[in-house]
């Protein structure tokens, strides 16, 4: 019997390392229904105001979006819901205790198709950045684009 193709799709949150300074990073599953994965493989999802939140114990990923399967029928999912994150208790218990303190977020920063098939989504424990970081970080990046060009 053949593999499976393994499919390049990654959908990523440019922005995130702009706005924040990852601290952790974790690769986590997420529960997804129906048409959901048909959508993620053909790369139509977005990632960019997704952020993670804790309810119940559980992890759940906020504001990602997975477009519509355009062949889904009558049973097709809901474009922006909340999706369950899966993570061991012990990285559960890590991060929410991480949470609490000031200024500390979860930011979903890519999601790929990992090589057994199924959806997963890297987070990142991050902390926001000042202008002032920002600024220095554009400046870092303008440094090693011209050390590159020499």
């Amino acid at each position: 019997m053949q593999k499976a193709k393994t499919h390049k799709v990654q959908v990523s949150n440019k922005r995130a390392s702009f706005d924040y300074e990852f601290l952790e990073e974790y690769d986590a599953g997420i529960v997804l229904a129906g048409t959901e994965i048909k959508s993620l493989r053909n790369g139509k999802a977005s990632l960019q105001d997704a952020y993670c939140y804790f309810s119940g114990g559980e992890l759940y990923v906020k504001g990602m979006n997975i477009a519509t399967y355009f062949w889904g029928s009558w049973n097709s999912h809901e474009p922006a819901r909340d999706r369950k994150l899966l993570l061991n208790k012990r990285e559960l218990r890590h991060l929410a205790q991480a949470v609490k303190q000031k200024g500390l977020t979860i930011i979903a920063v890519r999601c790929y198709i990992a090589e057994n098939g199924f959806a997963k989504m890297h987070i990142a424990l991050a902390k926001g950045k000042k202008e002032y970081d920002k600024r220095a970080s554009i400046k870092e990046k303008d440094i090693r684009r011209e050390m590159e060009r020499e």
